[in-house]
């Protein structure tokens, strides 16, 4: 795999423009020499991994938690990440995300899935891995692989696409046509702490498919997205940019992305994932709705999604 995959797997808290910044450095490198993040590694090579990044004595802001230094979770995060599994085989592990969960830790996330992965294990000794990420305010399928090998199958489908994936949104307005695709580049821009994405000529492609499954008038519809690419935010950006923000995003709708007397929170679900395996086999894993899209779904009495989750799964704290 690339150098900077096998970071994301194994520090996912150093973010890559630091991980870049040290290998210009030359305080990460490989066999004793200078490297790439694009270069590719094999077993057996050395990797040079410099004191900050395995957590450094100053306890500063360069400081990154190493995967084998974690804190012990405790007995009721154990019980309440392993309430939201919804599927599991010898290979993987799906959670229905909470919407408001980090994935992973960062700059004032103290609770996030990868902190409370070693309550996964499931009488394995290895510690899973996460085999793909979600924004913190989307709920639904999270994969988690629990062997090297699986999270590698997992991590490497959706690099090239071969994986089928549906969210379900609820749009302030209703898009003009019934179904199509957004195709609109996009790149991240604005300061750090400030940063967003926007569509810009020159930005990554971006594609997502589009289709309106239910209206509420003109007030709101209820959308099936399926992205073609997997770029940050990409959906909220798209939406926005038809003129129909997804409910709750304020980042990329404004004010216009909420609507009295509902939830402020993101309606934003991944609803389906299929998934090849290294067996040959697919597995398709579907996530009920959070407690703050059933009850918008009930307000303007959609007619299918209301699989009803236990209320009590929410995390009250």
């Amino acid at each position: 795999m690339r150098l900077d995959r096998w970071f994301r797997r194994h520090y996912p808290a150093l973010s890559h423009g630091r991980m870049e910044k040290l290998l210009r450095k030359g305080q990460i490198r490989l066999d004793g020499r200078r490297v790439k993040a694009s270069t590719r590694i094999a077993e057996g090579q050395t990797i040079r991994i410099p004191p900050i990044v395995e957590g450094g004595t100053n306890g500063g802001k360069d400081s990154v938690e190493s995967p084998y230094e974690r804190a012990s979770i405790g007995e009721d995060d154990a019980r309440w990440i392993r309430a939201h599994v919804i599927y599991r085989n010898s290979a993987l592990i799906a959670l229905n995300k909470p919407a408001g969960l980090a994935v992973q830790g960062g700059s004032g996330v103290g609770r996030h899935v990868d902190a409370m992965l070693d309550a996964l294990r499931f009488g394995l000794t290895e510690r899973p891995r996460l085999a793909h990420r979600l924004d913190k305010d989307t709920s639904g399928v999270l994969l988690i692989g629990r062997t090297p090998r699986a999270t590698a199958a997992i991590a490497d489908a959706l690099r090239r696409r071969e994986t089928r994936k549906t969210y379900w949104a609820v749009v302030v307005g209703v898009p003009r046509l019934p179904e199509g695709s957004v195709d609109l580049p996009l790149a991240k821009q604005g300061g750090r702490g400030r940063e967003r994405m926007a569509a810009v000529v020159d930005g990554k492609r971006a594609r997502t498919g589009f289709r309106v499954v239910e209206t509420a008038g003109r007030r709101a519809a209820w959308v099936e997205l399926s992205p073609e690419t997997g770029r940050t935010h990409q959906l909220r950006v798209h939406m926005a940019a038809l003129g129909t923000p997804v409910l709750g995003d304020g980042k990329y709708g404004g004010p216009a992305a909420h609507i009295s007397g509902l939830s402020r929170r993101l309606h934003l679900h991944a609803r389906f994932m299929d998934v090849p395996m290294p067996d040959g086999d697919r597995i398709s894993v579907s996530a009920p709705l959070p407690p703050h899209m059933l009850e918008t779904w009930e307000f303007f009495d959609f007619r299918g999604g209301r699989d009803d989750v236990p209320r009590d799964r929410e995390d009250p704290r």
